[in-house]
């Protein structure tokens, strides 16, 4: 996240605003983007922050609070409550976060208007000057809207979740947004853009199809070899004797095709088969003729697909055979309890614990260095009902740092791993937003196995008895990076 500082902020929590927006780094490790601090979208009306991301616009405006609280029941549509005791502003206003909600539609339309298809945009209304817990309704956070108090933490929660379009935009579109929104920003080179995770082109721009037209063939290069369609036929070999085979009666057709010598009744003169009506006497032979040549004609058939078959088999045994669905682990059936099915959706392993993790989490991997870190994504269905899964295994050098880590992991709002496949593009149809998720955590010697499971789609609460049965279950799951 880079910061662009444009202007004076108007409110007492915009420094805090500054900090947290500073805390989440440059580059795209855990948030790409812009931040164009003091920003005037609407003429006149600065506000804390206008974020360009590589997937979405965040609007920023800061709501002081007249003293600090340890909890604010903050609805968008009533009235706002710190420590029990009612906020008042103004004789209209329903809560302080109505001018606020006014200023945000005001700029969310604004940039509809300049940078249309733009993607999703949310608002972040940052209260202080300090609060301890917001307590939102649920029905509100499955919108564009979250209150908070500005850290590390809340706003890369909020960052992640708001910001969900399904493609990046390019370098040139996020160039026109910010020039759009804020004129007196400096250029930004390429480079920088590109490292903040915005893509080198658009959408109608592919550069797959634009450096090498052929690759769109790919898909229809490998084939399978036609001597392997063939081999099931293996199982179908009839019985040795056909004239015990409880095989349908043929049409006549199919019988003067060959001559076949009788099998278990020969007529006294030895006739060709294909004179058949001149006997018409010889009614059982006749019948028994077509059950032999059927039987036979199968027999020499299977004998040639044996033949090519062998000789495919001995040209696979001299070439190295195409990848199986073996290679790339995938995740069992279902799970241990209770027979919840998960689907892999994405896996990964590397050594770069710090730059997947936000939070306290992310402080303690920068301070004890993990050993490596394994992440995994899954698809289940709860109950009925679809459900997202993340799983991290973080290994570290000895016992003592893993159960320290986990301690941390588990302290309520003390951050966490992000999940893979979100970070890859790699769910199918819905994102989900891992906010109100079910957590589980295990040790085991020196690895420690963060897990957290959501509906698709939201909301979700942590103690909702579905999710929590998917994340002890999800305890089990072999992750493979």
């Amino acid at each position: 996240m880079r910061l662009v500082r444009l202007a004076q902020q108007p409110s007492r929590v915009a420094e805090d605003v500054r900090a947290a927006l500073a805390s989440l780094g440059r580059g795209s490790n855990i948030v790409g983007g812009v931040a164009l601090v003091g920003a005037s979208p609407v003429e006149g009306r600065p506000v804390e922050a206008v974020v360009v991301m590589p997937k979405g616009v965040l609007i920023v405006i800061g709501v002081d609070l007249p003293d600090p609280a340890l909890k604010l029941e903050a609805p968008l549509g009533g009235p706002w409550k710190a420590d029990g005791w009612p906020l008042v502003h103004g004789d209209t206003s329903i809560n302080p976060a109505t001018d606020a909600l006014s200023l945000s539609a005001a700029c969310t339309h604004k940039i509809a208007d300049v940078a249309p298809g733009a993607g999703p945009i949310g608002t972040i209304i940052a209260v202080g000057p300090y609060v301890e817990t917001v307590d939102q309704p649920a029905a509100d956070l499955a919108g564009s809207v979250r209150v908070l108090y500005p850290t590390a933490t809340t706003m890369l929660a909020a960052t992640v979740s708001l910001a969900t379009a399904s493609r990046p935009r390019s370098v040139q579109q996020a160039r026109d947004l910010i020039a759009a929104l804020a004129p007196d920003a400096p250029p930004m080179p390429e480079e920088m853009l590109l490292g903040e995770g915005f893509s080198a082109f658009s959408d109608d721009e592919p550069t797959v199809i634009r450096e090498n037209p052929l690759v769109a063939i790919a898909p229809t290069v490998p084939v399978q070899h036609p001597g392997k369609v063939k081999r099931p036929a293996k199982p179908a070999v009839p019985p040795a004797k056909p004239a015990q085979a409880p095989l349908p009666q043929p049409p006549p057709q199919a019988v003067a095709a060959k001559p076949v010598p009788p099998v278990r009744q020969a007529p006294p003169p030895a006739a060709p088969a294909e004179s058949p009506p001149k006997a018409p006497h010889q009614s059982k032979t006749v019948k028994w003729l077509p059950v032999a040549a059927i039987g036979l004609l199968i027999v020499l058939l299977v004998a040639a697909i044996s033949v090519a078959s062998g000789g495919d088999d001995t040209a696979s045994t001299q070439t190295p055979p195409p990848p199986t669905p073996a290679t790339s682990s995938p995740p069992p059936s279902s799970s241990a309890v209770e027979n919840i099915q998960f689907t892999s959706r994405a896996s990964a392993a590397d050594q770069k614990c710090a730059s997947h993790a936000y939070g306290d989490v992310q402080s303690s991997l920068q301070r004890t260095s993990c050993s490596a870190v394994k992440r995994a994504s899954f698809a289940s269905s709860i109950d009925g009902r679809a459900a997202a899964v993340t799983i991290a295994v973080v290994d570290f050098p000895d016992a003592a740092q893993a159960s320290a880590f986990k301690a941390t992991a588990d302290t309520p709002g003390g951050g966490g791993i992000l999940d893979l496949a979100t970070e890859t593009n790699q769910w199918q149809g819905d994102v989900p937003v891992f906010e109100g998720a079910a957590y589980q955590s295990g040790l085991d010697g020196k690895s420690v196995r963060l897990v957290q499971v959501v509906w698709v789609p939201g909301p979700s609460t942590p103690d909702d008895p579905g999710l929590v049965r998917g994340a002890k279950a999800a305890l089990e799951l072999p992750v493979n990076g």
